[in-house]
C-alpha cells in the first residue's frame, strides 16, 4: 500500500534533479507544481481547476482498470476519447442552431457510442483472430489522430471560421454546452460522470458475479477457465466499456473546457490515464485520488511553465517518472533485496 506514496516521492527526488539540468531551482519547482495550485494566491482560479483536469483522467483510468484487472490490455483509449469527441461533436452540429434540452444526452449517447464502436475494432480482432489487443488498439490511436485532422479541416469546419481548422465553438451553443453545475466551482457534468463511474465500478468489482469473474481472470486465468469464465465476452466487455467511458470522456470534453473539434484537441489524456489506473492501484477510489493527484500536475505544471519558464517537455517527462518508478517499486512487492557476502569457490 505504500507503493504508490514511495513512488511519488522517488518521482518527487528524480524531477528535482531532472530540473536542476536544465537549470530550473529543484525545490522551488517542486513547491511550484504541488503547492501553488493548492495553497498559492491565486489557488481560489486553481482549484476548480482540479476537477476539470482530474474528471476524464479518472472517467478513462476507470474504463481501463476493468480491463487491467482481467489482463486486457487497452492502450488505445487516447483514439476512443478522440472518436468519442468527434462522435458528441457531431450530434451537435448537426443539430446546429436548434435549442433542445434533449441534444446534450444525445451528446452523450454518440461520445459513448463512438468510444465503444472504436474500442470494438481490437476487441473483435482478438476474439475472432487472437490479435494482440495492445497493438491494435495503440495502432488506432494515429488513425483516429488522422481522422480528427480530417474532420477539422473537413467536415467539422466552421463554415464562419474565415478559413481557419476548426468546428463551430460549443461554448457558444447553449444546447451542446457543457456549462458548470455550480458557477465557478469546476464541477461540469463530466465530474459528476466519473463520480457515478467509481461508485458503479466499485459496486460491480466488489458486489457483482461479473466482477468476480474480471478478478478471477486477471489474479488466476486457468482457474477461470476452469470455472466457465468466458474469455471472449470479458473481452467484449472490458473493451467496449473502456471505450465507452473515453468516448464520454471526449464528448464531455469538447462540449465543455476545449469547446471545439481542433486539430490539436487530444492532450494525451488517454495515455496519462493508464498512469492514473496503475498509481490508483487498479481500484477505483485509488484512481479518484490519483486522478486527483495527477490532475494537480497538470496544472502545476502549466504554472511552472509560465513562472519559471520550464519546457513542456520536462512536465511529460516528470509525469512518466511516476509510472516508471510505480512499476519499479512494485517489483519490491514481490521480490526483497538482500546484501550477501560473496560466496567463496
Amino acid at each position: 500500500m505504500a507503493t504508490p506514496v514511495l513512488a511519488v516521492l522517488v518521482t518527487m527526488v528524480a524531477g528535482g534533479i531532472l530540473f536542476a539540468f536544465l537549470g530550473k531551482p529543484p525545490i522551488e519547482a517542486i513547491r511550484v507544481i504541488f503547492w501553488d495550485p493548492l495553497f498559492s494566491e491565486f489557488a481560489f482560479y486553481y482549484r476548480p481547476q482540479l476537477l476539470v483536469k482530474g474528471a476524464p483522467l479518472v472517467l478513462i483510468a476507470i474504463g481501463l482498470s476493468l480491463g487491467f484487472r482481467a489482463g486486457i490490455w487497452n492502450i488505445g483509449a487516447e483514439g476512443q476519447y478522440i472518436i468519442g469527441a468527434l462522435s458528441g461533436a457531431g450530434v451537435a452540429l448537426a443539430f446546429y442552431p436548434l435549442d433542445a434540452w434533449w441534444i446534450f444526452p444525445l451528446m452523450v449517447l454518440g461520445g459513448a457510442l463512438g468510444g465503444f464502436l472504436w474500442a470494438m475494432i481490437p476487441a473483435l480482432l482478438k476474439v475472432k483472430f487472437g490479435t494482440n489487443e495492445i497493438l491494435v488498439s495503440l495502432m488506432l490511436v494515429y488513425v483516429a489522430e488522422k481522422i480528427l485532422a480530417s474532420m477539422s479541416l473537413g467536415l467539422l469546419k466552421n463554415p464562419e471560421g474565415y478559413g481557419f481548422p476548426g468546428s463551430r465553438n460549443l461554448q457558444q451553443y447553449p444546447s451542446a454546452h457543457n456549462a458548470e453545475i455550480f458557477t465557478g466551482s469546476g464541477m461540469h457534468w463530466g465530474v459528476a460522470a466519473a463520480l457515478i463511474a467509481v461508485i458503479f465500478a466499485y459496486i460491480l468489482l466488489n458486489r457483482h458475479m461479473l466482477g468476480f469473474q474480471i478478478r478471477l481472470t486477471g489474479e488466476a486465468p486457468r482457474a477461470a477457465r476452469f470455472a466457465g469464465v468466458s474469455p471472449a465476452r470479458l473481452v467484449l466487455f472490458c473493451l467496449g466499456t473502456a471505450g465507452a467511458l473515453a468516448g464520454m470522456a471526449g464528448m464531455f470534453e469538447v462540449s465543455g473546457p476545449s469547446g471545439q473539434v481542433s486539430i490539436d484537441f487530444n492532450v494525451g489524456y488517454g495515455f496519462t490515464a493508464i498512469i492514473v489506473a496503475f498509481l490508483g492501484r487498479l481500484h477505483p477510489i485509488g484512481i479518484l485520488l490519483a486522478g486527483a493527484l495527477m490532475a494537480l500536475t497538470y496544472i502545476g505544471g502549466e504554472i511552472a511553465q509560465s513562472k519559471l519558464g520550464m519546457p513542456s517537455a520536462a512536465i511529460q517527462v516528470f509525469q512518466g517518472m511516476l509510472l516508471f518508478f510505480l512499476l519499479a517499486l512494485d517489483m519490491l512487492t514481490h521480490f526483497r533485496l538482500r546484501l550477501a557476502a560473496k560466496g567463496v569457490a
